[in-house]
């Protein structure tokens, strides 16, 4: 279904359970009456010009929140107009065990004026699965399944259940949302939350809910029939797609939510000075000789000797392993990692933090939420080490060692504090390194009519670079130079591969693939003796239009940060003057708040060119994109090109130019300084 409800589920995703292990009730209660505070709204009339999939005649959401936890009641009532829909007859209800008992007050068939009680005929079956064990994760859910027989088309099929989702870590603490979707199926929903006296918790909804909302002493209730579908702006920001959605939550503030979930760390952190965990952290502090070595030292064995497992058994989706328990038994989710590595910056007396973060990039606008531990993903550390800070995150590989800006681009993290931290602003900057560096190197000197020795390296940083090491550090030289040779096996570009190799720059974070071999240069014929060649790498294509119809408003436009940097060498045919060559347009500009640049070289027989683009700002106004429009038509989209005209002198020749001083893709080591291409845009 479209309709999304998320409550009262801390949502720190990497979890780890730390309590002892409580008792696991995986019964379900058939036939339980629906709770006195959960309604069911009347059936909406079936329209005669009903279209799509199904058609939700009823469906109701009741969030509960009382003295001895949190549960959720659903009820539905749906008619099934087309063969697709036959699968809502798979009914599953998940729970965890730790909450409770669910409840499954009924299953009906309504069909031609008559009721079938399907419980009357058929049982659930409950599982225990975990559908994430090849990810490492371990959740505890259980899983009551049935298969509703005999269903038809024209059927209407409807069911009532009530699920427990208190978290026994918060359970004096509520905190969640409910969100209508942005593109439901026709037909009626109501979604509720309710309280029983004393349990009210702060609300806000945002302004699309405003028409639908009526309130009550002891209930907040959204209505609506069919509703209309929602588009957010295009290339907004993604805070702009946080629509219909009505938040609750018992935290008075981001502060309070802090020194709670503080707490928990501070405990798990906690080590005699005699444990094993001290002692890992005597050892690497007498191993090196400045604190930013030590905190990358124990940083490092984190990574490496603790595996990384997510344990969500027992419903303790926020408490942490304790550092001992981790340590002894080397395995641990991100909260485990992070409580590890903060008890051993501890011992050894670095200054540390946790942070709770969020790692889908669902951050933007977290300071106009209410505080909730559900808006929260992972957790890792922020260390200041000689007044700076650093980001160590001991869910990454061994390579990735502390960083002071975090490899996904976060743009709020909530330190844990005793005395409670509000929400803390990562700055948006633009990047001072490529995220994307392609270097590509043609030795041409045997000719036009030879081929070319060719060297491609391609060199990425940031969260590309993290999916790289994962996949390509697992596989041997030989397999990787195996699956490059198969992958450019008939290319155009290739006649022979030479060599392939990959590496893991540490200082550096970046990871560096390098092939080399010969191929084909296609210099095309202008005439006569006359060439040129399209250089690769060397062009752009137009940004796209940011422009949007006046319903939206004037919210600003967003883009992805991205710093892409590529450098192509030709060495030129050894029988050729430099007076006879030139080439195409260089330009520099700035459009879209990204700036593009390109420019040419010629020194010592090999023609350089790099072409960079960089994104200068997340986030422009509609007033400038507007503006930048409108200069658009005007956008140099060209390729590339060098052109060989034998005899060619004088104005026409191109000339070494110290102004636009290209180094060539072998006059450095690229990887260890690229600042030519920060250069060209700063």
């Amino acid at each position: 279904m479209t309709l999304r409800m998320l409550a009262a589920l801390p949502a720190i995703a990497c979890v780890a359970a730390a309590t002892p292990a409580q008792a696991q009730d995986d019964r379900i209660e058939l036939g339980a009456p629906v709770p006195q505070w959960a309604t069911q709204s009347d059936l909406l009339d079936m329209p005669d010009d009903a279209r799509g999939v199904v058609f939700i005649r009823r469906q109701d959401t009741v969030v509960h929140l009382a003295t001895e936890g949190e549960r959720i009641f659903n009820a539905f009532r749906i008619r099934l107009l087309q063969p697709a829909a036959l699968q809502l007859g798979n009914i599953a209800i998940q729970w965890n065990p730790a909450a409770g008992t669910p409840q499954i007050h009924s299953i009906l068939i309504h069909r031609d004026g008559a009721t079938i009680d399907v419980l009357d005929q058929a049982e659930f079956e409950i599982l225990r699965r975990e559908d994430n064990l090849e990810a490492a994760a371990i959740d505890g859910l259980l899983t009551a399944t049935l298969r509703v027989p005999d269903l038809r088309i024209d059927d209407e099929p409807g069911w009532a259940f009530t699920v427990p989702t208190a978290d026994p870590t918060l359970a004096d603490r509520d905190a969640g949302l409910l969100a209508l979707g942005a593109t439901p199926p026709a037909g009626r929903y109501r979604l509720s939350l309710t309280w029983e006296d004393g349990q009210e918790p702060a609300i806000r909804a945002t302004d699309d809910l405003a028409a639908m909302i009526t309130r009550t002493d002891n209930a907040v209730l959204i209505s609506a029939d069919t509703p209309s579908a929602l588009i957010p702006p295009k290339d907004a920001p993604p805070r702009y797609n946080w629509q219909r959605v009505l938040e609750y939550s018992d935290f008075a503030d981001w502060p309070a939510l802090s020194r709670r979930v503080h707490a928990l760390f501070q405990e798990a952190a906690s080590v005699p000075g005699d444990s094993p965990v001290a002692r890992e952290a005597a050892r690497i502090a007498a191993a090196h000789d400045t604190d930013l070595a030590r905190a990358a030292a124990a940083l490092e064995l984190v990574q490496k000797q603790v595996r990384y497992v997510y344990v969500g058994l027992n419903g303790s989706n926020i408490r942490p392993a304790r550092a001992e328990i981790t340590w002894e038994r080397r395995y641990g989710d991100c909260k485990g990692k992070t409580a590890l590595l903060l008890a051993l910056l501890g011992a050894m007396g670095i200054e540390a933090e946790v942070v709770l973060a969020n790692n889908q990039g669902g951050d933007d606008g977290l300071d106009e939420r209410l505080p909730s531990p559900l808006l929260f993903d992972h957790v890792l550390v922020r260390a200041t080490i000689d007044g700076q800070q650093y980001w160590l995150d001991g869910t990454f590989p061994d390579a990735f060692g502390p960083a002071q800006r975090p490899v996904p681009p976060y743009r709020w993290v909530l330190p844990l504090a005793a005395n409670g931290a509000p929400l803390d602003r990562v700055e948006w900057q633009p990047e001072r390194h490529p995220t994307e560096l392609a270097l590509y190197e043609i030795d041409a000197r045997a000719g036009f009519d030879e081929p070319a020795h060719i060297t491609q390296t391609n060199v990425t940083r940031g969260l590309e670079a993290l999916a790289q090491y994962a996949q390509l550090s697992q596989v041997t030289d030989d397999q990787l130079e195996t699956a490059i040779r198969s992958q450019l096996a008939g290319s155009t570009s290739w006649n022979t591969i030479d060599s392939v190799k990959w590496r893991f720059d540490e200082a550096s974070q970046a990871s560096v693939m390098e092939i080399s071999g010969t191929g084909p240069v296609n210099w095309e014929d202008e005439g006569g003796a006359a060439r040129s060649l399209i250089l690769p790498g060397g062009g752009f294509s137009p940004p796209d239009r940011r422009q949007r119809s006046a319903a939206d408003g004037d919210a600003p436009f967003w883009q992805d940060s991205r710093f892409t940097c590529h450098v192509t060498s030709v060495r030129l045919p050894e029988t050729t003057e430099p007076s006879e060559w030139s080439h195409n347009s260089a330009f520099e500009t700035a459009i879209y708040g990204s700036s593009y640049a390109r420019v040419f070289d010629l020194r010592d027989g090999t023609m350089r060119m790099m072409r960079v683009f960089r994104t200068d700002e997340s986030e422009i106004s509609a007033e400038q994109a507007a503006s930048d429009t409108r200069r658009l038509s005007g956008f140099d989209n060209s390729m590339a090109r060098i052109n060989f005209e034998p005899g060619l002198a004088g104005d026409a020749a191109m000339q070494p130019n110290d102004a636009d001083h290209v180094p060539a893709t072998f006059d450095r080591d690229w990887v260890a300084d690229d600042s030519a291409c920060l250069s060209a845009v700063d």
